[in-house]
């Protein structure tokens, strides 16, 4: 698939050309003349955002990430491995692997329970209790693994497939491959329940894809609707106004993009400046979870990760192509990385703050008709061994770790692959996140090999020379 570059059909001149003439009247036109003609329309006849025909029949329409930043612990949450109480304190050859931090140490027990849920009877840890009554409508791949056990790496790989910040995010390009079905708001949402965080940008930027395939990040800590995104309204001008202002700006633009014929930085500012317009009168009202029932507000809980859920459903609901939503706390960029020093209070405490929110999101989407066309995944970016790290925590385990994934033509009540039988590492049925990447872009009706964009010589995509679809987990 080849970038679609906007070509201006105006002659080329240059910005301080345009200017003169504007200056000068335009012939009887003049500057009020040009701004009243450019209010005429509602900003740029087509949109590189607009709906894009699939490769192949779609099995989910939106894709909401429920990002696990730190490395959440398989066998203490949703892989369950008796074994590893049978054994503890030992260091089985299985289990004799290089971490990070290389640590020596033996089995550590969960120091957690685990029941099972649902005619599935799948083992859920018991600080998911919410979560594992939806083991029914969950599709578990046990079978994960990735490069690197290090934090930075391995969050590129899961949500760029590259090991750099030099590659288009996955949001990046589901957009460039499908658009979006809200021309108001953007076709890539990133949330967190704090400030954005410095330097992680690149999860959901854009790269080499053009601009406008860019996510836009919002703080949803102060869930303030006017708040959300900086300097959101204009006090000095009415929307008529902007508009006309707008469009003027974007017509002068166009006229220097077409003297210089390829601007990549230029092309992003147009349509940044288009969605901005667009977003200051949309973004308050979907971000404004005021307007649920009580019911619906209790079905997610009061936590903020819960509210970003709630603020995910409307999102897609109203078209937005992907929301990732990460769960960091405050300070605390990789939140789940406390597992290295205390695997019960952080994880416990991690799992508090997300659970209900998780299992109200799947009921929701559920209830509303929507689960269906959307993929809801959760994970992050690597596990943790299921030896012990000093007395109370875990190292990184990038040998087998759980994602699992819900609604979007996925088998629900499935488990697929799994690590041995002490939840170190993939054994059967193992998933690279190349494939978990090939797979989420197949059932949003792309193929992954087709998907590529040319720069710098050579055509990419986001798998890279990788990836295979994991067909057994397709409903």
């Amino acid at each position: 698939m080849e970038p679609n570059i906007h070509r201006n059909p105006l002659p080329p001149v240059s910005r301080r050309e345009a200017l003169h003439r504007i200056g000068a009247g335009m012939g009887s036109l003049g500057l009020a003349g040009m701004l009243q003609q450019a209010g005429a329309k509602d900003g740029p006849s087509s949109s590189p955002l607009a709906p894009k025909a699939p490769h192949f029949a779609p099995k989910a329409k939106h894709v909401i990430q429920l990002f696990m930043p730190g490395g959440p612990s398989q066998v203490d949450t949703f892989d369950y491995k008796p074994q590893i109480a049978r054994h503890a304190g030992q260091r089985p050859k299985i289990v004799d692997r290089k971490t990070l931090r290389n640590t020596k140490n033996g089995l550590m027990p969960s120091p957690f329970g685990f029941k099972q849920y649902g005619q599935t009877g799948k083992w859920v840890s018991d600080i998911f209790p919410h979560t594992g009554q939806c083991a029914d409508d969950i599709c578990f791949i046990h079978s994960m693994h990735t490069n690197i056990p290090e934090h930075a790496g391995a969050m590129m790989m899961f949500n760029l497939g590259h090991l750099q910040p030099s590659r288009p995010s996955l949001g990046s390009w589901l957009c460039y491959g499908l658009g979006t079905e809200n021309q108001e708001l953007p076709g890539l949402v990133a949330m967190s329940p704090r400030a954005q965080p410095r330097g992680k940008s690149a999860h959901w930027g854009n790269s080499f894809l053009p601009g406008a395939y860019s996510g836009v990040y919002a703080n949803i800590a102060s869930m303030k609707p006017d708040a959300i995104l900086g300097d959101l309204k204009n006090p000095h001008l009415s929307r008529t106004e902007q508009r006309q202002q707008a469009n003027l700006l974007a017509q002068l633009n166009h006229l220097d993009l077409a003297r210089q014929e390829q601007d990549q930085k230029l092309e992003s500012s147009i349509q940044a400046m288009e969605m901005a317009f667009r977003m200051q009168f949309t973004v308050p009202d979907v971000f404004d979870t005021s307007r649920e029932s009580a019911a619906t507000q209790e079905l997610y809980g009061k936590s903020e990760f819960a509210k970003g859920c709630l603020i995910a459903r409307r999102l897609v609901e109203r078209g937005v192509r992907m929301v990732q939503l990460s769960h960091s706390i405050s300070g605390y960029d990789i939140a789940w990385d406390t597992g290295h020093g205390d695997i019960k209070g952080g994880h416990a405490h991690l799992a508090r703050e997300c659970d209900q929110g998780i299992a109200g999101l799947i009921q929701d989407l559920k209830l509303r008709g929507l689960l269906d066309e959307t993929l809801v995944i959760w994970g992050g970016e690597f596990g943790r061994a299921p030896t012990s790290e000093g007395q109370k925590g875990r190292d990184h385990d990038h040998y087998g770790f759980t994602v699992w994934m819900a609604g979007g033509g996925v088998k629900p009540g499935f488990t697929y692959g799994a690590t041995d039988e002490f939840g170190c590492s993939a054994v059967h049925n193992r998933v690279h996140v190349h494939d978990l990447h090939a797979t989420i872009l197949h059932l949003m009706g792309l193929d992954h090999e087709r998907l590529t964009f040319r720069h710098a010589g050579r055509d990419y995509r986001l798998t890279d020379v990788h990836g295979r679809v994991v067909k057994d987990i397709l409903s």
